[in-house]
């Protein structure tokens, strides 16, 4: 069986407890418009031109068999409707100025790069996190790995935003040890809005996910004047303070990944926006303690 892996990150200390690997799945059924990895997104290969690495030797040109680059004006010029996606120029640029974006991989290609940190994961109890995108759309090769870790003492970890059919969680939920839940907000109109998709299915997966008595740290993600209003905020505290969580994550937005997004020729809504200070995010943390919400500010 194979799935569709866009990276493997190592020795992360965000995506779960302890030194984890996390590895992204791509794909995902939401269209944030602060994601990070905008690469994610699309479920299949993609191509990134990362422009300002471009040292103009023309190899690209002359290996593309579908005359996908052409030098205009001394300047390149792609052609993504020509592009098969072949990977042949990818080999060629030495600069690294395209990369491709996803690769097909069996789940003993993945399980050989995670068990190369093993010793990491014994000495911190960490373990892996499958992430995305969205990775319960690959639902049946997450599985697979999931019981590859589970039969290697490994501990597991699914990030998830949750918008996705309840039986896709049924598949994996007997070999994940951890859920990392995304919420970003409690307005459904809202939630569309930025999000490009309801809340109510998301909603009701969590709940359904305390239900069974699963391990649940819940992630959200902190977008100025988007959803870090008070009010915002205390929408999310209702809904959570009831729910016998472990965890909230507040993770402040960042734009580290706007490259991401110009070297997929996406636009970037977010451009302008700011990184929520350190005294906004702890002011915000005080709103969940009051609520005796067990809460980590990042």
């Amino acid at each position: 069986m194979e799935g569709i892996i866009f990276d493997i990150q190592r020795f992360s200390i965000s995506d779960g407890p302890g030194i984890r690997t996390t590895v992204f799945l791509k794909g995902c059924s939401l269209k944030c418009i602060w994601c990070h990895n905008p690469e994610s997104i699309n479920s299949k290969k993609e191509l990134q031109i990362v422009s300002h690495k471009c040292i103009g030797c023309g190899n690209c040109i002359a290996v593309c068999r579908n005359h996908g680059y052409e030098m205009i004006d001394e300047k390149k010029v792609y052609y993504k409707d020509r592009c098969q996606l072949c990977g042949e120029c990818v080999s060629q640029c030495y600069s690294k100025s395209l990369q491709m974006s996803g690769k097909n991989m069996t789940v003993e290609e993945v399980m050989t790069e995670i068990r190369k940190d093993l010793t990491f994961y014994e000495d911190s109890n960490g373990g892996v996190t499958f992430s995305g995108g969205e990775p319960l759309l690959q639902s049946l090769f997450l599985k697979e790995l999931l019981k590859k870790c589970q039969s290697e003492g490994i501990h597991t970890a699914v990030d998830t935003a949750g918008n996705v059919p309840f039986g896709s969680f049924m598949h994996i939920i007997d070999y994940t040890d951890l859920f990392l839940f995304d919420l970003k907000m409690m307005d459904r109109e809202k939630h569309k809005k930025y999000t490009g998709a309801f809340n109510d299915l998301i909603h009701a997966n969590l709940k359904k996910l305390v239900q069974l008595k699963k391990h649940v740290f819940i992630r959200i993600p902190v977008i100025p004047g988007i959803n870090n209003s008070k009010e915002d905020m205390q929408k999310l505290i209702e809904f959570i303070k009831n729910l016998p969580i472990d965890l909230v994550e507040l993770l402040p937005y960042h734009s580290l990944g706007g490259s991401k997004y110009e070297s997929l020729a996406i636009p970037y809504e977010l451009a302008s926006l700011k990184t929520p200070t350190k005294e906004e995010m702890t002011e915000i943390g005080k709103w969940f303690k009051q609520a005796n919400i067990n809460v980590k500010v990042s």
